[in-house]
């Protein structure tokens, strides 16, 4: 094969590599989780019922308002996540079927919520 030839190849595998991966990326931005938001503040979550579409996944937005950090922990959901003292994290939560989840602070038990999935 000559060198425009090989060119000419690596030039259409890179096209069709990019178009794939932008692609994907269309289709990933209309399958985005849905996201709900959490405050954590003296020792209690706000809100600390929330209810969410079941079999799709979904993303908790949790802020720590405290000036401690708190371990967000749902056994159930199977997630944990330290968050600092006045900051703030993403907790992502696969797709679940319809019941009651219940989450709580690791740090302080007598704070707890539930995620109801309906």
């Amino acid at each position: 094969m000559t060198a425009v030839g090989m060119r000419t190849k690596a030039a259409l595998i890179a096209a069709l590599c990019g178009a794939a991966i932008l692609g994907g990326g269309a289709a990933s931005a209309q399958q985005a989780a849905a996201e709900f938001q959490i405050s954590y503040s003296k020792g209690q979550f706000q809100p600390s019922q929330l209810t969410v579409p079941a079999d799709k996944p979904f993303t908790l937005r949790v802020k720590n308002q405290d000036g401690k950090a708190m371990e967000f922990e749902s056994k159930s959901l199977r997630v944990e996540k330290v968050i600092p003292a006045n900051g703030e994290a993403v907790v992502n939560v696969r797709a679940q079927k319809k019941g009651n989840y219940e989450f709580f602070d690791e740090f302080n038990e007598k704070a707890r919520g539930t995620v109801s999935v309906e």
